[in-house]
């Protein structure tokens, strides 16, 4: 059965992302469209979009959607940059042409009228397929930013989406989108549905709690994550609607691009290299990731981090136990990541403290994420919570054993080394704290040292692992066929 498939999304690689919500808007409909659906995608475009760079063109001029208090005129542009996926983007100046997307990128404020932005964002998506006459059977939300579709799709009772489902993929639970109640009339909510039942929270909306409310379906990145999702410790004051909607739940767990992350095809690493050459491969790529770095050793193992530097990563972990690594293990560090100021800060120092030992960078290279992983023997990922995580999977892919909690995806994906058969992809550690960090640091550490023949089988386990998007695409068109009626 053939299905129409509308993404709707704050942000889509290339084109945009600030994280893995991107790359999965990315990276899903390539996956969708070998398994037949039609997948159309509407993002907002932002004025960091290259709009030259992804062949984007004007195709609708002067749009109008009716908002709560006024009607909003907009221009709609098309890129067919992603093959056989028509991405739709939606020019509103007033909201989009900012230095940031969500925030200042300079300061890092988040803008004051961001409930105004998306839900203007949510509406006006709607009228693009409308005014495309593209009948979707579902559509495909993502996070706070577009969860006030649900609500009007099921509220406004629109012929054109008489047979419309919504599927509403939940990818961080603590970002909700709460704000002042004054957006309540913009955003045409009745004020009746302004309850704690729907989207009141504590006296403002919550946009998450609504599409939580009234979309058909929800489902997280992983498994585990549905799962700890519905208790009080992970499910960020919204526990108890995801146990009433439990039926209607499921965890599906997110792949990567694996066009883009395969070492025997990468171009941008300095030598590519299968499960067949993975020692010759990844020494050769230590080797350049030493050089660059200005680490001093290509015979000590080094652990890489490419992450935000935000405390649901285990930053704060990491930066009360590094310092004793460093004076107790022979162990490198490579860290690159942006983020809160105090880790910024923190980070950045430790390479004059510890010369050749460790090597810093305050920002993101998206080529440099390529030799780090293919350079790396280690992969640090102590996340607190993890809703899946696309690191992991890539670090495996290259050969680098991720140093994992065991928590969310990372659990899902993460298989822990057994020392007496000599098995796993990774080390994982339950407890959140720099001890248990620490202690997991130096088994990796011990384990390179004591037992190189573990470390080579465990590259060959971690390489051999399939994260690609088939499993999971499959896994999303039988959700959308058991929601649209299909078999």
């Amino acid at each position: 059965m053939s299905l129409n498939i509308l993404f709707v999304a704050s942000e889509m690689t290339p084109f945009i992302k600030t994280g893995g919500l991107g790359d999965v808007v990315g990276a899903l409909p390539k996956s969708l469209i070998k398994e037949g659906c039609t997948v159309k995608a509407v993002i907002p475009l932002y004025s960091a979009i290259d709009y030259h760079k992804y062949h984007l063109y004007k195709v609708m001029d002067g749009n109008c959607v009716e908002m709560g208090n006024c009607h909003e005129f907009f221009c709609v542009h098309r890129s067919d940059y992603i093959p056989g996926i028509e991405t739709y983007f939606i020019e509103f100046n007033k909201y989009f042409d900012r230095n940031g997307i969500y925030d200042d990128k300079w300061n890092h404020v988040a803008f004051q009228d961001n409930a105004y932005r998306y839900a203007f964002f949510c509406r006006a998506a709607l009228q693009v397929a409308r005014d495309l006459k593209f009948k979707p059977d579902v559509v495909h939300i993502h996070d706070w930013q577009t969860s006030l579709i649900p609500y009007y799709i099921k509220h406004e009772h629109d012929p054109f989406f008489a047979h419309t489902k919504t599927l509403l993929t939940i990818h961080n639970l603590p970002y909700q989108g709460r704000f002042g109640s004054d957006v309540v009339p913009y955003a045409k909510i009745d004020w009746c549905d302004f309850n704690p039942s729907a989207f009141e929270d504590y006296g403002g909306i919550n946009f998450l709690k609504g599409g939580l409310r009234f979309a058909d379906k929800l489902n997280t990145v992983s498994p585990n994550y549905a799962r700890e999702i519905l208790t009080p410790e992970f499910g960020a004051g919204l526990d108890f609607l995801l146990r009433e909607r439990q039926k209607d739940l499921s965890g599906i767990l997110n792949g990567i691009d694996t066009q883009l992350w395969n070492p025997s095809k990468d171009l941008i690493i300095p030598e590519q290299y299968s499960i067949d050459n993975v020692l010759a491969g990844k020494q050769k790529n230590k080797e350049e990731l030493v050089r660059r770095t200005g680490l001093s050793s290509v015979s000590q193992p080094i652990f890489g981090m490419a992450v935000r530097l935000a405390e649901q990563k285990g930053i704060k972990m990491l930066s009360e136990c590094i310092e004793p690594v460093l004076n107790t293990m022979q162990a490198q560090f490579v860290i690159m990541g942006q983020g809160d100021s105090w880790a910024q800060d923190y980070f950045s120092s430790l390479p004059y403290k510890y010369p050749g030992r460790i090597s810093v960078k305050i920002g993101f290279e998206p080529d440099m994420e390529h030799l780090m992983d293919a350079g790396s023997d280690f992969s640090l990922v102590p996340s607190i919570y993890e809703p899946c995580g696309l690191k992991q999977m890539v670090s495996q892919t290259y050969g680098a054993l991720p140093i994992a909690r065991a928590t969310g995806g990372l659990d899902d994906t993460v298989s822990n080394y057994n020392e007496y058969y000599g098995v796993g992809t990774g080390f994982k550690f339950q407890d959140v704290s720099a001890t248990a960090l620490y202690n997991t640091i130096g088994w990796a550490n011990a384990t390179y040292f004591d037992r190189p023949t573990h470390i080579r089988f465990m590259r060959h386990l971690a390489m051999r692992q399939n994260y690609s998007w088939s499993k999971s695409s499959l896994a999303y068109k039988q959700l959308y066929l058991t929601m649209s009626g299909g078999n």
